[in-house]
């Protein structure tokens, strides 16, 4: 137990100067950028020159890029995020958001895996069966069916039969129901942007886990284990599985973080409120402190994500010393 503690700080540590090093190169990719943050203000001929220099010396636009990068540092470290180009707190617009997003990711991950793990095994059990080959060309067309493309069938969809709510996490009298009408209707506006995302990401999953799983059962120890007079099953749950799933919960950090931007164009068309969709936003209004605040987010999900993989990745195989 010791030992893993020791680990989990090891690695906290070590992440400091990767959140440093993508914050550096995020601050001033954002800041050469042509997209100026102030480009509505001043296409609008009712706001004078006199509002539009004190926006500027208001976000620090006046000074020297390192020094802006400075000063958004210190804010930073002292939990101060700074604002929005509209004068809203950073803290307070991702506050709403983060919680939305984590649902949907838990959401997408779980049923993924739920889903992917079996389909993985039986395809590679049943090899070459016409089960695998349905189960092959289903997955190449997830994967070469865009996200964008599907929500918006997923969307049109919706309106034409209307069995799914269009839009947003909650009806409009939500603060009115009870609470497992408060779960029912939570669980009604999740399930088109899970289904959509789900359905991308679990067509990788069962690719990687279906071959993951051909090589083991390919392997000395497997036929081994047969020639000892294991049954089928024995030796594909309590042997090759355990091995054939190591590479897919390394993938886990990943996928956890991917998600993140990956989402951003699926909560875009489903209007869903999630930090994804705030961040695309931020991006084409080139709103530095919100931007560099969902970058921070995203590293931080990532390191989070590699860092669980890790450790079950240890439960899983005794062999991984941490």
């Amino acid at each position: 137990m010791m030992t893993t503690w020791a680990y989990i700080i090891k690695r906290i540590l070590s992440s400091i100067p990767i959140l440093l090093i993508v914050s550096l190169i995020s601050f001033f990719l954002i800041r050469l950028s042509p997209v100026d943050p102030l480009a509505q203000l001043k296409l609008n001929p009712a706001i004078s020159q006199e509002t539009i220099e004190k926006e500027t010396k208001r976000l620090g636009l006046d000074k020297p890029i390192i020094v802006q990068y400075g000063l958004w540092l210190k804010n930073f470290l002292s939990g101060n995020m700074g604002y929005c180009t509209d004068n809203t707190k950073v803290s307070t617009k991702i506050k709403g958001r983060i919680f939305n997003t984590l649902i949907l990711s838990l959401c997408v991950i779980i049923t993924s895996w739920l889903i992917a793990i079996p389909l993985g095994v039986l395809g590679a059990v049943y090899y070459n069966s016409l089960f695998d080959k349905i189960l092959t060309i289903l997955s190449s067309v997830g994967m070469a069916i865009p996200s964008f493309f599907f929500a918006i069938l997923m969307l049109i969809f919706a309106q034409k039969t209307g069995w799914f709510p269009i839009g947003g996490l909650t009806s409009v009298d939500f603060s009115q129901m009870s609470f497992f009408e408060k779960i029912l209707d939570l669980a009604k506006h999740l399930i088109l942007p899970t289904f959509v995302l789900t359905t991308i990401s679990l067509s990788s999953l069962t690719r990687q886990m279906r071959a993951n799983l051909l090589d083991v059962l390919n392997s000395e120890y497997v036929k081994f284990a047969y020639a000892k007079g294991l049954s089928k099953s024995k030796v594909i749950i309590k042997h090759a599985l355990r091995n054939a799933i190591n590479p897919i919960i390394t993938l886990l950090g990943f996928e956890f973080a991917g998600l993140l931007s990956g989402a951003a164009l699926t909560e875009y068309v489903f209007q869903y409120p999630g930090l994804g969709k705030l961040i695309l936003e931020a991006v084409m209004t080139s709103d530095i402190n919100l931007v560099m605040a969902s970058l921070m987010i995203g590293t931080i999900m990532l390191i989070i994500g590699n860092l669980v993989s890790d450790i079950l990745l240890k439960l899983t195989d005794p062999r991984v010393r941490v």
